[in-house]
């Protein structure tokens, strides 16, 4: 199991200063994803999930107006394409919380 980390713990003995303003890193935000303070990136992985699964019972709806071969292309469009989008960010973390994704995944084959 990995230890708990804390955003909030490690940032309070890191101060920057720029032009004498002392300033405390609070939120991680990089290429649209925040970091939660407790690095679980469990509020991302849900939001990511639910999306997804909108939009594969939309395409539900849409199945008998296209063919096989435009649902594949959209699926991977809009699915698999969220669920590739910073991926590297849920590397390490345990089964339970990427667990949703995989759920997405299999319901999109």
């Amino acid at each position: 199991m990995w230890p708990r980390l804390n955003l909030f713990g490690l940032a309070l003995d890191r101060m920057l200063t720029i032009n004498d303003v002392m300033l405390q890193p609070k939120d991680v935000r990089d290429l649209g994803e925040q970091l939660d303070s407790e690095l679980t990136m469990k509020q991302r992985v849900s939001r990511v999930a639910s999306t997804c699964f909108y939009h594969l019972c939309r395409f539900r709806q849409l199945k008998c107006h296209v063919t096989s071969d435009v649902m594949n292309h959209l699926v991977v469009a809009v699915i698999l394409s969220r669920l590739d989008y910073c991926n590297s960010v849920l590397a390490g973390l345990p089964w339970s919380t990427v667990a949703p994704l995989q759920r997405v995944q299999n319901a999109a084959t």
